[in-house]
């Protein structure tokens, strides 16, 4: 063994090093170590000032690992059991200002590859070993890892919808990583901290919990891990934060409906309180209650028998009286009309009653008087009439004896416009001369008609005048009949042959109120059915009812709905006319399952309106998808239409795509809406992700119950905004689900082209000959004139089997209401008129023959021997053959112009 200041045997890991208490002393050869370097303070074990630290390595970047103590002569690491060779050792000494020690100091590198090297039981790991002259001393062990962070989340957060105050949990496992990863939470791309909200909770296992959710904490979830190597983004959840809709408190009941008699009552209430929010449920129940109520009848008092009369006075009167209690009035009833005493003379004015003599000259002396001034008048009259005899005439007005008889026309300056009458008098009268009655004020009149006949014929009400928002149509119908329809509405109206007398025409117009609808829903009840519309003019004066047709959008049920007609007043509300299940003598309403077919004597304004009897109650809606570029071409709108299912509420969502550019992406569909107080949603599904994209929270979009089922005809729309990922991109397919929570639900299949440079134009409603919206004479009708008079001649005649038209209605499906028919002049002619609207758009007159065959009048024979035996004979041929005249604008096809 050689003695040197120091020795160093490294072998198999282990360093044996001796010293030599000789050699201390002594200058050693190599010089490595010099005496006073070494510690001043013999006899006191290593203490570490810092032990070497946990570390991890990022990437490939080696790290280090530093001891220092105090008093060491020397350092050394040790790494997984073994010691680490001194060419990797960096040692640095220095003395402790404070305590005058010297300080050793050791530091190493460790790499990457190291590390991945070691496959020992344990984690990578090193401590230090420091000797002073009385021993060593080992500081702790510090692990080195690898650092890194994995991309994908072991569990990311799912989107949820809670009810407001419910608990949210939203629940994240970050992806695996040395060290472990740290989370927060971001809420619409902004940091969450449960030190600023109470509420909210995420030191539970990486999950974010929210007590209480409110309104407000609706949004986009993300879970942010992130250690020293990276940060990584979980799947944003989006949470929904609903509000369930809650009942108001009731209100007062009504008053009772009617004014005397059995009646009802109502109350309501409303889905406000809360309203429904985010999808929150509607309420359940009804909003409206009602109870029968009994009003007390008025009963107006009577008089009872006069008395006797009393004695005659002094003053040569006598007197009687009587008492209102026969019966007396009570609950608000009328007192009795008339005087309840009576004064008479009793004398026959041959009173006894004495008078002074100044009385009897007053008396004499007026008489005298009198009788004077009547001569002198007599006198004067003759004189004048002998005067005026000269002329041999009487100087009359002769015209106003005539002018009572004179002819006038009305004439139409221009269509669309307020119309002005014009008065033509006869060859030689003066312009300024006027029929009786007829004032210079009247020729400003808006009623349109024309008059051939000796006579005047003069409204009475108020003339119609279109406004900008009425669809109107007008026609000039004489004795022959004729009709009137607007185009593509499902309105119509039929004049009869024969309902305005002959060498007599009217100038007829029919009107649909386009604007803000005049009928208000009562409490929420009632509904509109199909549109407002009018016919006249109010002057029309017909010896027959005219046959008006409406469609209509509801599923037609008695259990269910309570259908009314109604009719506008003169100070514009709405009078019940009768229900479409009662009947009357005065009105006919026969429903079928897409219009009403009404006979009306009386123009005017009407409406159908609807009242729901329970939750069953259905009224169908038409949904349609349109389409158009947005406001740059990267971007394209998707626009669905929920409308009541009726050709004239369509037109207008026809009319506002048309003005738009839009084009219809799919045949239009038809959803049944339960009266369940429930809401209707409208989604987008199936867009393609990776060619198209839309914005948050507008793939669902809602319509309220109250918005769908109180529309009264009006469109509601919702909106989908998709734009393009790429210019290349020119086709689009999705689906459009249309549901009623707890109802039906139907689905729009969009496939369309959005690259083309000229769209097509929006398909419309039409039908041949569409233009044509009036026709006059026996072109308006399916039955000829001829067949038509033959059969009220059969029909109308009663046989011992009882009244033939009676079977005549039968035999058509019309045998309802027959009191009705039974009023008219000639039933046989208003159960045509009636078969006519009904059968307008189908023309098929073989279903009329087959009745006529079956009641057994007339037989299908054609044979020209026959006929002339028996007229009737060749009823059914002619029927079968006979033109059924031009058809005029039905309820149209879906065609593409």
């Amino acid at each position: 063994m050689v003695a040197l200041t120091k020795g160093r045997y490294l072998s198999l890991g282990f360093v044996f090093l001796v010293y030599c208490t000789t050699c201390t002393k002594s200058k050693g050869a190599t010089g490595d170590i010099l005496p006073d370097s070494l510690p001043s303070v013999p006899g006191t074990l290593p203490h570490f000032l810092k032990e070497p630290e946990d570390s991890y390595i990022i990437k490939s970047n080696p790290i280090k690992l530093l001891c220092r103590a105090v008093p060491a002569l020397q350092i050394f690491f040790k790494c997984n059991g073994e010691w680490v060779h001194q060419n990797e050792h960096v040692s640095r000494e220095y003395m402790d200002q404070n305590t005058g020690l010297k300080v050793r100091e050791v530091l190493i590198n460790v790499s990457r590859q190291q590390v991945e090297d070691f496959h020992g039981p344990e984690d990578y790991w090193c401590l230090c070993v420091a000797w002073s002259h009385l021993g060593t001393s080992k500081s702790r062990k510090a692990t080195v890892h690898i650092a890194y962070l994995r991309k994908n989340f072991e569990q990311d957060p799912q989107g949820k919808e809670v009810p407001i105050k419910g608990m949210i949990v939203l629940h994240c496992r970050p992806p695996e990583g040395v060290p472990t990863a740290e989370v927060e939470w971001l809420k619409n791309e902004e940091l969450v901290s449960s030190l600023t909200d109470d509420n909210i909770d995420t030191r539970a296992d990486h999950n974010l919990i929210i007590n209480e959710a409110r309104l407000s904490d609706s949004g986009n979830y993300t879970c942010l891990a992130s250690n020293i190597v990276a940060k990584r983004r979980s799947a944003t959840a989006t949470v929904v934060v609903f509000v369930n809709g809650g009942w108001s408190l009731w209100t007062e009941w009504s008053p009772c409906n009617v004014p005397c008699g059995r009646g009802v009552q109502k109350r309501s209430r409303t889905c406000t309180n809360p309203a429904p929010l985010n999808g929150g449920a509607f309420c359940q129940g009804m909003s409206v209650q009602k109870i029968t109520c009994n009003v007390l009848c008025p009963i107006d008092g009577g008089w009872e028998k006069w008395s006797e009369w009393t004695a005659c006075s002094v003053q040569c009167e006598r007197q009687r009286r009587r008492e209102c209690n026969n019966p007396p009035p009570r609950h608000r009833g009328i007192m009795c009309e008339g005087p309840s005493n009576a004064t008479e003379n009793c004398t026959g004015g041959m009173c006894t009653q004495s008078m002074d003599g100044s009385n009897d000259v007053a008396l004499y002396s007026g008489l005298g008087s009198g009788v004077i001034v009547v001569a002198v008048l007599v006198v004067a009259v003759m004189l004048y009439r002998r005067s005026q005899s000269n002329y041999g005439v009487d100087v009359i007005d002769s015209s106003a004896l005539t002018g009572g008889f004179q002819s006038f026309t009305f004439k139409t300056t221009r269509q669309g416009v307020a119309d002005r009458a014009e008065y033509h008098a006869p060859k030689g009268h003066p312009p300024e001369t006027f029929p009786r009655g007829l004032n210079r004020d009247y020729s400003n009149s808006t009623v349109e008609r024309r008059s051939t006949k000796k006579g005047l014929l003069t409204p009475n009400g108020p003339p119609l005048t279109p406004t900008k928002d009425q669809m109107r149509t007008t026609g000039v119908f004489g004795h022959l009949g004729g009709r009137l329809v607007v185009p593509n509405t499902g309105v119509s109206l039929l004049v009869p042959h024969g309902a305005i007398t002959e060498d007599t025409s009217w100038e007829m117009c029919m009107v649909i109120n386009q604007g803000e609808s005049s009928f208000q829903t009562e409490e929420g009840c009632e509904i509109l059915l199909g549109p407002e519309v009018t016919y006249g003019p109010r002057g029309l004066d017909l010896s027959s009812p005219v046959a008006m047709t409406i469609a209509h959008c509801a599923e037609v049920d008695t259990e269910n709905w309570n259908i009314q007609l109604k009719r506008k007043t003169q100070d514009n509300s709405w009078e019940e006319v009768m229900s479409v299940e009662d009947e009357s003598t005065f009105c006919y309403c026969l429903m079928d399952s897409s219009s009403c077919h009404l006979l009306l004597d009386q123009p005017g304004s009407y409406a159908l309106v609807g009242e729901p009897l329970t939750q069953a109650a259905v009224k169908r809606l038409k949904l349609a998808v349109f389409g158009s570029m947005g406001a740059t071409p990267m971007h394209y709108s998707l626009r669905v239409y929920c409308v009541d299912d009726t050709p004239y509420a369509f037109q207008g969502v026809v009319a506002t795509e048309t003005s738009r550019g839009g084009q219809l992406l799919e045949e239009p569909k038809m959803l049944p809406f339960r009266g369940n107080t429930f809401s209707l949603q409208v989604y987008i599904q199936d867009v393609p992700q990776f060619l198209w994209s839309i914005k948050p929270f507008t793939t669902c979009q809602e319509f309220s119950f109250s918005q769908v089922w109180c529309s009264n005809q009006k469109p509601l729309h919702c909106a989908f905004s998709l734009e393009r990922n790429s210019p290349t991109t020119t086709q689009l397919s999705c689906k459009i689900s249309v549901r009623q929570v707890k109802g039906h639900e139907q689905i729009l299949q969009v496939y369309t082209s959005v690259a083309e440079s000229k769209k097509e134009s929006v398909p419309f409603f039409t039908q041949t000959d569409c233009t044509v919206t009036s026709q006059a004479g026996p072109k308006a009708f399916k039955i000829p004139l001829s067949i038509r008079q033959r059969i009220c001649a059969t029909f109308d005649t009663a046989n011992a089997k009882g009244k033939d038209w009676q079977l005549l209605a039968q035999k058509l499906h019309l045998d309802r209401n027959l009191s009705y028919f039974l009023k008219q002049q000639s039933p046989s002619a208003v159960i045509l008129s009636l078969w006519e609207a009904r059968h307008q758009d189908t023309g098929d007159l073989d279903s009329l023959a087959s009745a006529l065959e079956e009641i057994g009048k007339i037989h299908s024979k054609s044979t020209a021997a026959k006929s002339q035996e028996d007229p009737e004979s060749d009823l059914v041929h002619h029927l079968g053959t006979g033109s059924p005249g031009n058809p005029v604008c039905g309820m149209g096809e879906l065609t593409q112009s």
